[in-house]
């Protein structure tokens, strides 16, 4: 087996704004739609994927999801599957320490800004038509690049894995949440998740649909960094510049 080498995204910079987040044809707890502000970050191209995730295994000795050996998802440019939130968390903590570069996990609002790709108001990343699906559920877990890119330039921003955020989840927070650069609510012991997955409904593929899960469940990885002012940028992943991508 040859070495694996570091680990570095390709970042893309979404640009700071507001734009309209939610809907009012889904789910209650897409409700109320409101114009949201987010400060500009850089966020990765591409999920995690599991080419990725083996050179933090073999860097750290961190235990290996319980997807890692399931056959469906050995080709190493599969969205890694099955890391906790806690496992998300540790990957972007050992791929700030590699590169010098803090990296985190995007919030709710961070993740729908980029997932929408510009299009204001619109179901999907690429309009309003659903995924050509008559099952309703999105097809077996391909390779990263297969849908997109979106508007701006990312891929898989609503089939393959769902990705983690690092809000904590509650079905009400758009009812009294900031309108500026929202983070989720300050406590609850489950955490965010957004895009669609290999096994869910295409419902799930909506640019705003919400799910959740208690932090050791398993679900994708997305990387996020924000711009700061400093000459330290933070973490599908996600950068800011000075002044600011994923399972079941």
């Amino acid at each position: 087996m040859q070495p694996i080498g570091p680990v570095k995204p390709d970042l893309v910079t979404i640009p700071a704004g507001y734009f309209l987040m939610g809907s009012e044809t889904g789910a209650d707890n897409e409700k109320p739609v409101r114009r949201v502000w987010v400060d500009a970050c850089a966020i990765a191209r591409y999920p995690v994927t599991r080419r990725d995730y083996a050179a933090f295994l073999e860097a750290t000795g961190h235990p290996p999801t319980k997807f890692w050996g399931d056959p469906r998802f050995q080709l190493p440019n599969q969205p890694v599957v099955g890391p906790s939130w806690f496992d998300a968390v540790a990957y972007c903590e050992w791929l700030s320490g590699q590169t010098l570069k803090h990296y985190r996990l995007p919030t709710e609002a961070e993740r729908e800004k980029a997932a929408r790709g510009g299009l204001e108001g619109c179901d999907y990343p690429w309009g309003n038509e659903p995924p050509e699906d008559l099952r309703g559920v999105n097809p077996p877990l391909e390779e990263v690049g297969t849908e997109g890119p979106n508007g701006y330039g990312l891929y898989n921003m609503s089939v393959g894995v769902h990705e983690w955020c690092s809000d904590r989840y509650s079905p009400n927070y758009y009812e009294a949440s900031p309108n500026r650069n929202p983070e989720g609510p300050s406590g609850g012991d489950r955490r965010a998740a957004r895009g669609g997955a290999w096994r869910h409904a295409v419902r799930y593929s909506r640019c705003s649909a919400r799910s959740r899960a208690a932090g050791s469940r398993d679900w994708l990885l997305m990387l996020t960094r924000r711009r700061r002012r400093s000459r330290t940028p933070t973490c599908r992943s996600r950068r800011r510049r000075r002044r600011r991508r994923r399972p079941r």
